[in-house]
This record gives C-alpha cells, structure tokens and sequence, in this order.
C-alpha cells in the first residue's frame, strides 16, 4: 500500500500535542461531545414514553440458531441489536458521538492510541449476575477470535488488552487511527460462565447468548417465529441514555415465506408494521381498508445520512468482473431510466455515488483543493476519478441504444466480440455468469429480469439464481457467485467500516463484507487518510476522494437511493414526531424509541 506521507506526517505531529486524559461520560469523533454529562434522555426520544404492549415483527424465510454472534447459522438478524449491550452507545442525533452504557467512564490518551473504560457497578446479565471485567475482556477476545467476521477485523488492531482496575479494562492499539477509540466500545458484552465447559459456538438452537440488555429471548418455534420479552429487573432502566426506550413488554418475530405473504399478512393485521422501499408501491398499494378507516398509519421518517450504495456487486475476483472495461460496459448496459419508471413511475431517484446526498459526497467535475493534493499522492487511479467521473444516464427508452453501443466498444476493447450470436473471448469462451440473488428480494429479482433481456442482446448468457436466505448467505461467506445484490448503509462519520467493506487485507476471506473483492492500494490509502484524519475538513476531503475511487472503480450497478424511511404501522404504534434522529429510519429507531399508546 502506497501511504499518504504527508498525512501521516501531520497526523503525527498532531497526536503528539501535549494534553491530559480525563475520564468523561462520552466522546465525539471530532471535539466535544453533543450532549453535556447532566443530560436527562436522547433528544429524539419521549422520557415519559408509556410502557407496554407487543409489538410483532415480520421477516422473510426461517432461522436456524439464536446465536447471532458466530459466523454460523441463520439467527433472526435483530437479535443481536436486542439481547446484548455494549460499553458505549451511540447517539443517533449526532454524526459519531458515544455515551456510557455498560461504562459509566470512558478516557484516552491524547492521540488515542489508547482507550480505558470503566464498567458500572450496578450493571447486570438477564439473569441477575454481575457484568464483570472479565466478562468483558472474555467478549473482546473471544468475539475477535472466534466470533463473526464483523467482530474479527478490530480484534487485529488491538496491541494489548490489560485489567487496569477492579472495574477498569484499558486497550492498546498497534496503529495510531482515531476512530478506534469509540468503535471498540460498541462490541457485544456476553457472559463467560455461559461458555465454562463448551465451545462459543456450541449453543444449541434451544439457547440464545446471556447478555445484560432489556429482552430476553422467552420463547421460540423452529423456523417461525421468536419471543423476546422486556426483562422487569432491568439494570439500566433509569439511565438516561436509556430513558423512554425499549418500550414494548414483548417484541414478537413472525417468519413468512416471501415477501408477498409478509405483506398480505400486514394487511391482515397479523404484524404492526411494515418497511416498504419502493416509492410507487407506497403510492400505489397502500389504500387498503385499515388504512382508509385509520387502522394504520403512514409515516415518512427523513434522513440526512448518505445514501449508502445498494445495487448489483460484481465479483472482482472472478473474470470477467476482473477487467474495469467490463464493468463499465455491464453499468452502460443498465438502463435505470427505464427500469425506474417501470417499477416506481420514476418517483425514485438513483444513487449516484457511495456518500451522495451528503455533504461527504465526491462533487461534480474534476477533483479541486485537498481533494486533488489526497488522489494527486496515488497511483493506479481508475478512468475518471481525478478528472470526474459520472454514472451512464440512458434517454429512457427500452432499448437504450447509445449506452448498449457503448457497452459493445468496452467489450470489443476487453476482448469480447460477437461469434455466431455469442458473446466469446479470443479463447471462444461464451461470456457467462450468474447472478445470486436471496428469495427475500422479489424486486431486486424483477430488476434482475428487466437487466438480463439487455445483457442477452449482447451476446451474454445470463442466469438468476434464486435460492432460500440460509443458502444465500452460505454462499457470500464462501465468495461463491459472479453477481449478486450489495447493500451498505454509511454513517456521516465513517471509518473503520470503510476498511471492512472495501480493504485489501480482508478482500479475499471468508464471510468477509468486502463482498466485490475490492484489492487497490490506492482505496486502502485513502481510509487509511480518512481514520488519520484530525480535523473535519480533512475528513471530508478524504471520504470525498474516497467516494471517487469507489465510483469511478466501476465495482457497483446502484439502483434507487433509499433517502426517506417509509413505515406503514398499527395506528397505537407511535414515535416522538417532532424530532426524528439525524439519521432517521433505523434498527435504534424502531423499535428501540417507539411506544404502544394504551388503550
């Protein structure tokens, strides 16, 4: 990897700032922390949020294990955001700030290049037990060693891991990068007697993980559906980051075949809401009869968060998809235009880059100021990135032919041409792949169908598979398709996510989020600029270059751009309106801040 020198230079010079450390209640990526120690609640949540009720979740196919936390098995996906805490937690009105939950203290060094929690005395597990700094230190390590890949990539950045007091645990990180510091307070705290005589992954489907958090998994029917209950004794019902959430007495996971059931199943009134992402269905489908008589509500929850990347990712590890050529050539030949206003009516705009729609976005036209000084220190740039770079528009017809001309001269210049109606290599090797999709997405499917009509015409043989959710994620762990659906949802302060899903150094592991296979020194650089980063203006300056690099690399189809958060819910469900969080519709948002309004 290429480092940026003088990046690294000033960031050093920066770190090296005289300064004391000081335990505090929380800590911010830059500055300050929003909410001062004597803060009451979150800002978006209701301190006096009534309790109670059963809120009944909907998913699509089945699960197989309660233990979210190892790289086996298909557990129900909220489970993990609902029966553990972690150390810290973060508020969803503020790009990265933390408070202490499971810690009641959190101190640094001044370059942050190392972090020291202190537990809370009065923290406990669901069953009572103390949460200890062994528990604690047991997690750390056994999450990273043993636990899912989400877990693993921190544990490598961790020098040491020492007990520095009955309560206390202070990491040491083998690289300076100042995001480490908050990201390694968000890891799941889990019980370490749990595992005494067995193996972490060795839980049985009948066993869910013991963690200190406000449900309890209480009961559950293999492959249907699965309880959680609000434990009355929870420790940390009256700290104030947890004042007026987790609400609900019971939360209630049903599992549905398809999408179509799940849907009809809401209608019917079986589960409380239910998240719709696509904009003409939203218009189109929602005048059923509970809605007219005010049975449910229609709530459109904004968000000032980039827009993520959501598409069709190509496997960079495999030819074609290795060539940048043919990967301009497969985004010419897809005609969003069309397929936009054949599924939405074209009220759906398109993602137009990894971080669009925020301020941390790459800008039109040519790379200016610091984001050029960052590219300009960088070799092996893909077409585009430092001049500009923008996504193939079609004029919206069918048959999209400028943009299919196109495609047929990138192919031509690959070494793809036409023999005998086939797509075929200097070789004679037919131009063939896969695209993997879960039954879970019927619209990716029916977008999947529209694109594979235009790649047919030139010359490729193209095939969807379709297979169950269990057999889906089997597959991305063993890096085994040529095509399939990506979706990543960035924060306004991204960081060492970046590094997982786009780094080198876990492109080709198994169950890695580096999905496409990305290998480029040149990206690995350019987080490397954004994690060493110490001001806000550095920081946008390297996403912004970032976000070119990413773009301009070809690796991604995205599709519609998911800005709004659309939920269709019980009319008794409801939520603080006046001020949803910062980064709107999500997991810390529904259910964690909502409330039943009794009867």
């Amino acid at each position: 990897m290429q480092p940026l020198a003088s990046l690294a230079l000033l960031a050093t010079a920066l770190f090296s700032a005289p300064a004391q450390a000081q335990p505090a209640h929380g800590i911010a990526m830059y500055g300050e922390p929003a909410l001062p120690a004597d803060f009451t609640a979150l800002p978006y949540v209701d301190p006096d949020a009534p309790k109670g009720g059963k809120l009944v979740s909907g998913n699509e196919g089945a699960f197989d294990s309660l233990n979210p936390y190892v790289i086996t098995g298909n557990p129900p996906w909220q489970l993990r955001f609902l029966i553990s805490e972690s150390l810290m937690y973060r508020n969803q009105d503020e790009p990265f700030g933390l408070y202490g939950l499971l810690a009641e203290s959190i101190e640094t060094a001044p370059d942050r290049s190392w972090v020291e929690f202190t537990l809370r005395e009065e923290a406990r597990f669901s069953d009572g037990s103390p949460v200890t700094i062994e528990d604690v230190m047991w997690s750390y390590e056994t999450l990273g060693t043993e636990g899912n890949a989400r877990y693993r990539g921190m544990w490598t950045l961790v020098e040491k891991m020492e007990q520095t007091g009955p309560r206390s645990v202070r990491f040491t990180f083998n690289k300076l990068d100042r995001e480490l510091a908050l990201i390694i307070g968000l890891r799941p705290i889990l019980k370490k007697a749990q595992f005494a005589d067995r193996a972490f992954t060795s839980l049985s489907l009948e066993e869910a993980p013991i963690g200190s958090a406000p449900y309890v998994v209480s009961d559950f029917e293999p492959a249907r559906s699965v309880t959680l209950t609000r434990n009355p004794d929870y420790w940390g019902k009256d700290l104030p980051i947890r004042r007026g959430t987790n609400n609900f007495d019971t939360i209630e996971i049903e599992f549905y075949g398809d999408g179509a059931v799940l849907f009809e199943s809401f209608k019917g009134g079986e589960i409380s809401y239910y998240r719709e992402f696509n904009a003409e269905k939203w218009a189109r489908d929602y005048g059923f009869p509970a809605v007219r008589d005010g049975d449910i509500v229609l709530s459109e929850i904004p968000s000032g968060r980039p827009s993520g990347i959501t598409g069709f990712a190509m496997n960079t590890r495999r030819a074609p998809f290795d060539d940048i050529r043919v990967r301009d050539a497969m985004l010419h030949a897809f005609n969003f235009e069309y397929i936009n206003e054949t599924l939405t009516g074209g009220r759906q705009g398109r993602i137009t880059s990894y971080f669009s729609g925020s301020e941390l976005g790459m800008q039109d036209g040519p790379a200016q100021g610091r984001v050029a000084e960052i590219l300009g220190t960088l070799t092996d740039l893909p077409p585009g990135a430092m001049a500009g770079y923008a996504l193939p528009v079609s004029d919206g017809s069918p048959r999209n032919r400028r943009n299919i001309r196109k495609a047929v001269a990138l192919l031509e210049d690959a070494g793809w041409t036409v023999q005998d109606g086939q797509l075929r290599n200097a070789e004679g090797q037919p131009f063939a792949f896969t695209i993997l999709l879960p039954q879970s997405q019927p619209q990716l499917q029916t977008i999947a169908d529209l694109y594979i009509k235009a790649l047919e015409r030139l010359g490729m043989q193209v095939r969807q598979e379709v297979v169950d959710n269990a057999q889906y994620q089997l597959r991305l762990t063993n890096l085994d398709f040529d095509m399939t659906d990506i979706r990543r949802q960035f924060s306004l302060s991204p960081g060492n996510d970046q590094r997982t899903y786009w780094g080198s150094d876990v492109a080709r592991q198994p169950g890695t989020r580096n999905i496409i296979g990305i290998d480029s020194p040149a990206i690995d650089a350019t987080i490397d600029a954004m994690l060493n980063a110490t001001s806000a203006e550095d920081f946008t300056a390297a996403t912004r270059a970032l976000d070119r690099l990413l773009t301009a690399g070809r690796y991604v189809i995205p599709i519609h751009n998911y800005d709004v958060g659309r939920i269709a819910h019980d009319a008794r469900l409801d939520y603080r309106r006046d001020h949803p969080p910062l980064y709107g519709d999500s997991v810390y948002f529904l259910p964690e801040v909502w409330w039943m309004t009794p009867e």
